[in-house]
């Protein structure tokens, strides 16, 4: 595959599918004053190179709380007791296919890992870290906070207007 670099078209149509992916071909072009032909061909090659992960929709949690019961959301410090790279890799294996893992992130220095976690109430909190943290051996440290308000939520990537440091080719 050849080298693939970002310039300014595609530098907008990220920003835009970003901010709200179910926009149509056709807004995205004039929003990128593109035509439609090139937004749909830039747009899928984004994706072939992998600079567009996915597409999801953006849930709002108190809004779900509302109908759903209460919601409660841990951000978890995880310290481990042995840190080489297979105890490490071991510990993500284990922890991410767990659905109210929301965000896992290896971090340094302090603890190993910083995960998220969306759980229903304290009790659920209770048992999925039974579960996750107090059953697996190599787990030295767990400290958790938990979220009063959510003053802000922006998945978006900071992206410039202009592309920096390109070299060689960019879509057609």
């Amino acid at each position: 595959m050849k080298e693939y670099f970002p310039d300014s078209i595609d530098l907008c149509l990220l920003d835009a599918l970003q901010t709200d992916a179910s926009r149509s071909n056709l807004e995205l072009a004039r929003h990128c004053n593109v035509s439609p032909a090139t937004a749909l061909r830039r747009v899928q090659a984004l994706r072939t190179h992998g600079l567009i992960e996915r597409q999801v929709a953006l849930l709002q949690p108190e809004r779900l709380a509302e109908f759903l019961g209460y919601g409660l959301t841990a951000l978890v410090e995880i310290s481990l007791d042995r840190q080489g790279a297979e105890h490490l890799d071991a510990f993500e294996h284990f922890i991410l296919p767990h659905p109210e893992v929301q965000q896992c992130y290896r971090v340094s220095p302090g603890p190993d890992f910083v995960l998220v976690l969306a759980v229903r109430d304290m009790a659920d909190y209770q048992a999925s870290a039974q579960r996750l943290f107090t059953q697996q051996a190599n787990v030295r440290n767990v400290k958790a906070f938990f979220s009063v308000k959510r003053a802000k939520f922006a998945p978006a990537a900071p992206l410039p207007t202009t592309p920096t440091g390109t070299r060689g080719t960019t879509s057609a």
